[in-house]
Formats: C-alpha cells, sequence, structure tokens
C-alpha cells in the first residue's frame, strides 16, 4: 500500500484525525500543542493523532494529500479543516465548535 492510500486510511478510519508533530501527550511543536488545545476547548471527543516525527512517508506525503505545506493537519469526518492558524480563526468565530456539536 502507497503513502497516500495509507493517509486516506487514517483520514477515513476515525471522525477527528490530527497530524501533529509528538503526541497529545507530549506536542513537540507549539502550533501542534495549540491545535490540540483547541480540540479539547472544542469537546471534540476522541481525538485520533498521527505523530509525523515518527513516519517521514506520512510527514511528507500528509503535505501532498491535503496540498497543504504545514504541519499540523486537521480532519473532520474525513474533510481537510486546516493548520493550527484556520483551527484558530474557526474556534474564535464559533465554527470549529458548531463542527464538533454536529458531528
Amino acid at each position: 500500500m502507497d503513502t497516500q492510500q495509507r493517509i486516506k486510511q487514517i483520514v477515513d478510519g476515525s471522525d477527528v484525525v490530527l497530524f501533529m508533530k509528538g503526541t497529545a501527550q507530549f506536542p513537540m511543536c507549539g502550533f501542534s500543542g495549540r491545535a490540540i488545545q483547541i480540540l479539547k476547548a472544542c469537546n471534540a471527543g476522541e481525538i485520533k493523532t498521527v505523530n509525523v516525527l515518527e513516519d517521514e512517508e506520512v510527514r511528507s506525503g500528509i503535505k501532498e494529500f491535503s496540498n497543504w505545506p504545514t504541519i499540523p493537519q486537521l480532519y473532520v469526518k474525513g474533510e481537510f479543516i486546516g493548520g493550527s492558524d484556520i483551527m484558530m480563526e474557526m474556534y474564535q468565530s464559533g465554527e470549529l465548535q458548531q463542527l464538533f456539536a454536529a458531528a
């Protein structure tokens, strides 16, 4: 199975998937840490995290998969939402909370 297929399986396998540097317990960059805090503040429920630092293929492949240059990357119900800046904007506007309330 190629990397793009693997990433698609991960994204489709959980309602909320965050590709990040590090883990939810130990984020390895400020943006990943902020993304986890935002998701917790939204009561996002069960969050599947993927530590891209453990898999170089996924780390480079996710950027191609989403056509988005940075990590972290959030997917909800298979749909790409964005990185930590977009998550913060959506959180501040209430849009992200509505997304999880609907899900």
